[in-house]
């Protein structure tokens, strides 16, 4: 019993300063308002980017752009790094078309995107695109 009452003390007060010093160095909690707009932003986001993910896995399209020498990594990884804005303007554009045509237009949508971000130098698949210098 005093062998216990010894060891205590000190890991009473240990175990004190370890919870205050977990307790200080926790982040602010913040709460805001969340607006309807925003909500309905977030969820359309979600949608066009499904759409257009689901477009980029059909079989068809992952031939013909395999063919052209795109893998499937790569073009995922820029529609990933799409902003909100473009996957909805492509999404847009992927509503526009004929229903259960027109593949070659969307093959010339992805080539046009894939060309803006080989460009910009985002990405580097054509040998033909001239790269902006890298500092």
């Amino acid at each position: 019993m005093q062998s216990f009452r010894r060891l205590a003390k000190p890991v009473s007060y240990a175990l004190i300063t370890g919870v205050l010093a977990l307790s200080l160095h926790g982040p602010a909690a913040r709460a805001a308002m969340v607006s309807t707009d925003q909500i309905v932003g977030a969820q359309q986001s979600q949608q066009d980017r499904s759409k257009v993910v689901a477009l980029l896995t059909r079989e068809d399209v992952k031939t013909a752009l395999s063919s052209r020498g795109v893998s499937t990594a790569d073009v995922q990884a820029r529609v990933d790094a799409m902003t909100d804005q473009e996957v909805h303007a492509l999404a847009t554009k992927l509503d526009q078309m004929p229903a259960g045509g027109d593949a070659l237009g969307v093959l010339v949508l992805v080539f046009i995107i894939l060309l803006i971000t080989d460009a910009m130098g985002i990405t580097d698949i054509f040998p033909f695109v001239k790269k902006p210098a890298r500092r």
